[in-house]
């Protein structure tokens, strides 16, 4: 689906890390694998060091931490908030919805939408797409995207395919009317019949967790992991992303008349290093436009890494500098999400660690 928005603007970006960093090698000792073998793993796929919260610390916790920090730098007035959307697949509940329990811990005003989306890779620009979407409407002049993961929890720390590249993060983007604002190109698609490619198969309703959910097996390749635990499968997603996202960024260019040559930089999702240079390749794009550097120093905390990508690598260059960037998102649900846009004199563009 193409949708096509008109005199919106992203006015600022944060993003929070923790402070807690894991590196690759103090745990390849939780593996059932030589220690040779897992170093050729970190070197193929750009594993390093990720940044994952403490047991007790959650996705609202992250949240709270980065808007306070807003707040108190003059950054944001936490009465012109007209919507609170947050993306996350990390609630800190099923019920009451976090984007509540984060509007209760601030005391924001109670004339106000809160939602929570649950999309992960793609869903920062799903979050975009629907807070433009929040602000066609007359009364919403200014939404605040969260989005927010602490999926470390999630994975079994013997399973070596997943362990090493998860990380946890959040991040804060103010979204707001712009009448000046060059028009904003976006695509969204959905696979539902991949829903089991990247699943966590119990906690649900459907398989709730149980002493017998919480027992370790190994798989095929030598990993331990238990239902309760982040499964993927990683050739099925691989091919998915690269069978499906050039071709989907090569018809958003052609609905806005534009060539690879327009766009400044891509940002996208970061899974792994590997795996964005050979979508670099495939897309005839340079690795310079396309930077790859999360995941070797944060981790892949889902639908926060776009985000990342721009406060880390951009920085406080958009507070006056203008570039003209894809964006893309990809991965569980299957979902893969797309957007062009121009990121301009932003009032922030900053990372900090969670304290």
């Amino acid at each position: 689906m193409n949708l096509k928005f008109y005199n919106k603007k992203i006015t600022g970006i944060l993003t929070i890390v923790p402070e807690n960093e894991i590196k690759f090698e103090d745990e390849i000792e939780n593996y059932s694998f030589s220690a040779s073998q897992s170093m050729k793993l970190k070197l193929i796929m750009g594993y390093n060091k990720r940044r994952v919260v403490k047991e007790n610390t959650t996705t609202s916790d992250l949240c709270v931490f980065g808007l306070n920090y807003l707040f108190e730098k003059n950054l944001l007035n936490k009465d012109e908030i007209d919507a609170l959307v947050l993306v996350t697949q990390s609630p800190d509940h099923f019920m009451p919805p976090t984007s509540h329990i984060i509007h209760g811990k601030l005391n924001l005003k109670k004339d106000m939408i809160c939602m929570d989306i649950n999309q992960g890779c793609s869903g920062y620009v799903i979050g975009l797409n629907q807070a433009f979407m929040l602000l066609e409407q007359e009364e919403i002049k200014k939404v605040v995207l969260l989005n927010a993961d602490t999926l470390s929890k999630k994975v079994s720390k013997n399973d070596r395919n997943n362990n090493p590249q998860i990380g946890d993060a959040a991040s804060i983007t103010i979204v707001e009317k712009n009448i000046s604002s060059n028009p904003i190109f976006s695509a969204v698609k959905v696979d539902g019949s991949g829903s089991d490619v990247l699943i966590i198969p119990a906690g649900g309703f459907k398989m709730p967790s149980t002493q017998e959910t919480s027992i370790l097996k190994k798989d095929d390749s030598g990993n331990l992991r238990s239902l309760n635990h982040l499964v993927m499968k990683g050739d099925d997603v691989f091919n998915f992303v690269q069978r499906e996202v050039p071709q989907m960024v090569e018809k958003l260019l052609e609905s806005a008349a534009c060539s690879h040559n327009d766009i400044d930089y891509y940002m996208f999702h970061q899974p792994n290093k590997f795996m964005l240079k050979k979508l670099a390749s495939k897309m005839g794009v340079s690795e310079e436009k396309m930077p790859n550097n999360i995941v070797e120093n944060f981790g892949n905390s889902s639908g926060a890494t776009i985000p990342m990508t721009i406060t880390f690598n951009l920085g406080n260059k958009l507070l006056k500098e203008s570039f003209f960037v894809c964006m893309a998102g990809f991965g569980v649900g299957l979902s893969w999400a797309s957007l062009l846009i121009q990121l301009e004199n932003l009032t922030f563009c900053e990372m900090i660690n969670f304290k």
